[in-house]
């Protein structure tokens, strides 16, 4: 599938840094993860933000690596 930002939603915000919360039931957490999965709000996402996935077969949370106007990549934070 892909990235609906209607499903992104922001938690917290404080100095520069955001908690958002993403969710699909119809995207893995491995295909949420992928490089540039969430490039259509890369303009809204800021290296150093954390995303709390849900997707269908569970949750996880990823930590913005890379945001600027059309790429955004995540990683899983270990």
């Amino acid at each position: 599938m892909a990235f609906a930002i209607r499903n992104l939603s922001v938690l917290a915000y404080a100095n520069g840094f955001t908690l958002w919360h993403y969710k699909t039931s119809k995207d893995t957490l491995q295909e949420i993860a992928e490089a540039n999965y969430m490039a259509d709000a890369a303009d809204m996402l800021t290296a150093g933000d954390m995303v709390m996935a849900s997707g269908s077969d569970g949750a996880r949370v990823l930590f913005v690596t890379l945001a600027d106007v059309e790429t955004a990549i995540t990683a899983p934070l270990s």
